[in-house]
């Protein structure tokens, strides 16, 4: 990396571009690049293998060695003075470095590779955290269904804290397309009459999650191998997708490495 470019209009193409996609959560498919704030987010993309497009920098931030240093890994830097940096960022204390990147643009299922299927999941902390359970317990590819919120908006990438980095991320797919997973589907259901923990499990095998209100829809239900339910001995009525998700997962992963 050369000498950065020093950046002071509020309307350079750059920053107008980084407000879109701070704004806007589904902009990242429009424009194919990401924005990810903060040095955690950098480093993860970088562990992965991965390579920035360029690094953005405010100006007390270049000022810190370790940062400049971060922003080394990029083939370009941009530095800006710190307003205007806050003027892009979509965190209530703005971080003091970002990276652009472009994301792989996957539109096919992998078939037999253990999977998250989400459907209609709306909240960004709860996608961040299946995410993240997703890429801690084995299962390599999350596939989200039509309804879904954006796996790659800004709130969602900082829930997920690196986990997108991980996995095969696959988006706006239609129900019966999950027959190319070649997979058995397995669900949870109040209804269902063996809990997770009793449950002959298959692997490798795609999990359904649905929706924080509505679970997963019935036509989709129908199409699913198994359905199992979560003990819950103390009562409640049920539990928050990403809990559900974890132990889900966990389960599989404990009879896989069992």
């Amino acid at each position: 990396m050369g000498e950065p470019v020093r950046i002071t209009s509020r309307d350079n193409p750059l920053l107008v571009k980084l407000r879109k996609l701070t704004q806007d959560p589904s902009a990242y498919r429009k424009l194919g690049l990401v924005w990810l704030e903060g040095d955690h987010l950098c480093r993860a993309l970088l562990t992965r293998g991965q390579r920035p497009a360029q690094a953005v920098v405010s100006e007390s931030g270049w000022l810190q060695p370790a940062l400049r240093e971060l922003a080394a890994a990029a083939p370009k830097a941009m530095v800006l003075p710190d307003a205007l940096f806050a003027g892009i960022s979509a965190l209530e204390s703005p971080a003091r470095i970002g990276f652009t990147w472009v994301p792989p643009a996957l539109s096919d299922i992998a078939a037999g590779q253990a999977s998250v299927v989400l459907d209609r999941v709306q909240d960004a902390g709860n996608l961040g955290s299946i995410l993240r359970s997703a890429s801690a317990l084995g299962f390599g590819q999350v596939i989200a269904l039509k309804g879904s919120a954006a796996l790659w908006s800004p709130k969602v990438v900082r829930a997920g804290m690196g986990a997108h980095f991980n996995l095969r991320l696959v988006e706006g797919i239609e129900p019966e397309t999950l027959t190319a997973l070649q997979l058995p589907l397995v669900a949870t259901s109040s209804h269902a009459a063996q809990a997770v923990h009793e449950a002959p499990l298959p692997w490798p095998c795609a999990w359904v999650m649905g929706h924080e209100g509505q679970g997963v829809r019935e036509e989709l239900l129908q199409r699913c191998d198994l359905t199992v339910r979560i003990a819950q001995p103390g009562g409640e009525e049920s539990l928050n997708v990403a809990a559900a998700a974890a132990i889900c997962l966990h389960e599989s992963a404990r009879r896989r490495t069992g």
